[in-house]
């Protein structure tokens, strides 16, 4: 299972996870829904306590991976195949153009 934080304007936004299945769910933090329920990540994705979950990255946090030649020097440098969207979304977007970023979880932190 890999995990990143979402952070929006440098504020904790929720956790999107991938399961050993290759599903993913997305949940707002629950400081983020109680202060900040106009502060939406994307249209699709209105900020609320229910979690959501998809059997495909949601279409939101795909369009933050690069494409292109940025691609492939990602999947170069990282050792990453193209089709693993959550680890280069994790690799990746930790400094997006926008407002939105994503950092990775590292289990081994006790986390």
């Amino acid at each position: 299972m890999r995990s990143g934080r979402v952070y929006y304007k440098d504020i904790l936004a929720g956790i999107l996870t991938e399961t050993d299945d290759g599903e993913y769910s997305f949940r707002y933090d629950e400081k983020y829904v109680k202060h900040h329920m106009v502060d939406f990540i994307a249209f699709s994705m209105p900020v609320r306590s229910e979690e959501y979950k998809e059997k495909r990255l949601f279409p939101f946090f795909e369009g933050l991976i690069p494409e292109g030649w940025l691609l492939n020097i990602a999947t170069k440098n990282w050792k990453l195949k193209a089709d693993d969207r959550m680890g280069l979304l994790l690799a990746c977007c930790q400094n997006c153009i926008g407002a939105v970023s994503i950092i990775n979880i590292n289990t081994d932190d006790g986390e």
